[in-house]
């Protein structure tokens, strides 16, 4: 019955019904762009509703301020004869360790300092190779 009322309408009418489907489609995908759109949904929410969207930033700061704070502090002590001389002796080789290595660099430093300059004037000559030194140059 649909194809002979098809048949029995004028190209005209049938052209008519096209373009308002189209025009239906074309307004249907508009508005489906239009709902999936997120960050223009959520600047237009932010413009009408500004109060609310800086309340919730002001909430959700504050509670990443205060949620690691409120980790507990848990302290074992050790136990033994040797607790506090096995501290102390730690600390006074760690400390003479650090002064070797201190007065080592202070005096390893000009060495140091010389090899680095020799090497870097040899990667920027031409042939990227140090350039031996003659005798009669010297």
């Amino acid at each position: 019955m649909d194809k002979n009322s098809r048949r029995e309408q004028s190209t005209g009418d049938l052209r008519m019904e096209i373009a308002r489907s189209r025009d239906r489609l074309t307004s249907d995908l508009r508005d489906f762009r239009r709902d999936v759109d997120i960050p223009r949904r959520i600047k237009r929410s932010f413009q009408t509703q500004t109060g609310a969207w800086i309340t919730a930033a002001v909430v959700v700061g504050a509670l990443l301020i205060v949620l690691p704070a409120r980790k507990k502090l848990i302290q074992v002590e050790a136990k033994g004869p040797w607790r506090g001389k096995k501290t102390k002796e730690g600390i006074l080789q760690a400390g003479f360790a650090l002064g070797a290595l201190r007065f080592a660099a202070t005096l390893l430093k000009p060495m140091v300092v010389q090899f680095v300059t020799r090497k870097m004037r040899g990667y920027m000559s031409d042939g990227y190779a140090p350039k031996p030194k003659s005798r009669a140059m010297i």
